[in-house]
C-alpha cells in the first residue's frame, strides 16, 4: 500500500499564477447548468416564450408572444426597471401604438363599436417589429449574463463560496 500526501490550498493561498490557472480551469463553473432559466422565466412572466438563443457567432434570440403586443409592453413596463433595455423598447412601442391608434380612430375606417385597430396590417407590422426588438433586448441580456457568469470575479466568488481546494500549481484537488 502506498499513501501520497498532497498539500492543498485555498484560493487565496495560491500564488497569482496559480490563481490564474485555477480561474482558467473553472471558466465554465457558473454556466455548466441551465444558467439562462431565470431569464426565460422572466420573459414568460411578461408574455414572451423564449424558444432558443445563440450568443456565439450566430448571435440571435428567438421566441413568440403569448399575449398581444400591447399587453406584453404593459407588463414589461410594470415589471422591469427603467434601466432595463426592455423597458425602453416597450415604452417606445406603446407611444407609437397610441399615436397610430389615435390616427386610425380619425379615419373613415374606424368603427367605435368594434375595436378594429388590432385587426389591421399596421398593428401586425408594429407588433412584429416590437417582438423582434424585444428578442434582441433579451439576446443582449443573455449575452451580458453569460459574460458576468464567466468573468473572473464571478468564478472567484464561486470558488470561495464552495471552498474549492487546489494543489500548489492551481489545479483543483
Amino acid at each position: 500500500m502506498r499513501i501520497d500526501k498532497v498539500k492543498v490550498y485555498k484560493f487565496d493561498e495560491l500564488s497569482e499564477e496559480a490563481q490564474e490557472k485555477a480561474i482558467e480551469q473553472l471558466a465554465d463553473v457558473n454556466v455548466d447548468c441551465d444558467w439562462w432559466e431565470s431569464t426565460y422565466e422572466d420573459a414568460a412572466e411578461v408574455g414572451i416564450k423564449l424558444t432558443e438563443f445563440d450568443i456565439g457567432r450566430g448571435s440571435y434570440c428567438r421566441g413568440n408572444f403569448t399575449l398581444d403586443a400591447e399587453d406584453v409592453a404593459k407588463k414589461i413596463i410594470d415589471q422591469h426597471g427603467a434601466c432595463c433595455p426592455t423597458h425602453e423598447t416597450a415604452t417606445t412601442f406603446l407611444a407609437e401604438f397610441s399615436r397610430c391608434k389615435t390616427e386610425f380612430e380619425r379615419t373613415d375606417e374606424y368603427d367605435p363599436e368594434y375595436e378594429e385597430f388590432k385587426d389591421n396590417r399596421l398593428y401586425d407590422g408594429m407588433a412584429n417589429e416590437f417582438r423582434c426588438l424585444i428578442l434582441e433586448d433579451y439576446r443582449i441580456i443573455l449575452e451580458q449574463e453569460y459574460g458576468n457568469l464567466t468573468g473572473s470575479e464571478a468564478i472567484i466568488e464561486t470558488i470561495k463560496l464552495n471552498e474549492y481546494e487546489f494543489k500548489e500549481d492551481g489545479t483543483q484537488y
